[in-house]
């Protein structure tokens, strides 16, 4: 009998041992899992659905759209509307500083070589007498031929600087157009 008995006594000696694996196994498992859980409240507060918009129905919509544009539409037409005029005005300025620089070529071509003969950039021709075809350019005439050029060529700089104005102008409208 102590055989059959020393026998149960070792297997249940197995078994308590067994038993004592498995539950600190589970104690492991039970603070692993508490660990794993112990942010929890934190982060169902953070992955809580909120609300951020409600359904309104198709009516009030259209009804805020409209009053919307009733409230904005006169203001973007009045930019528009000034946007136009300037850059007619503009446009206005460049057709006229053009004219001006055709007006004073043309008085500047007698004075050109090529044109009759007389006058150059420097006025070193103004001292010739162009082979008997013209009178020569006395010291004041050359001169005021040199300020002629330099206000031609102050013109057309104006008239550049202008149309890139216009140009900028109009980058900027579009942009603000794309934007509203």
């Amino acid at each position: 009998m102590t055989s059959t008995h020393g026998g149960t006594a070792s297997t249940y000696g197995d078994c308590v041992t067994s038993l004592r694996t498995s539950l600190s196994f589970l104690e492991s498992s039970v603070a692993t899992l508490g660990n794993g859980v112990q942010d929890f409240p934190r982060l169902s507060g953070v992955l809580k659905t909120v609300r951020h918009y409600e359904l309104i129905p198709q009516p009030t919509l259209a009804a805020a759209e409209a009053s919307l544009r009733d409230e904005i539409g006169p203001f973007v037409a009045l930019l528009l509307d000034r946007a136009d005029k300037q850059l007619e005005r503009q446009a206005r300025r460049i057709e006229t500083l053009k004219a001006r620089t055709d007006l004073n070529a043309g008085r500047l071509s007698h004075y050109r070589p090529g044109g009759d003969g007389v006058g150059d950039a420097d006025g070193s021709r103004a001292r010739q007498t162009n082979k008997g075809k013209g009178k020569p350019l006395d010291g004041g005439a050359a001169l005021r031929a040199k300020v002629v050029r330099q206000r031609r060529e102050a013109l057309k700089y104006s008239v550049e600087r202008l149309e890139l104005e216009v140009l900028q102008k109009e980058r900027e409208l579009r942009q603000q157009l794309e934007k509203a």
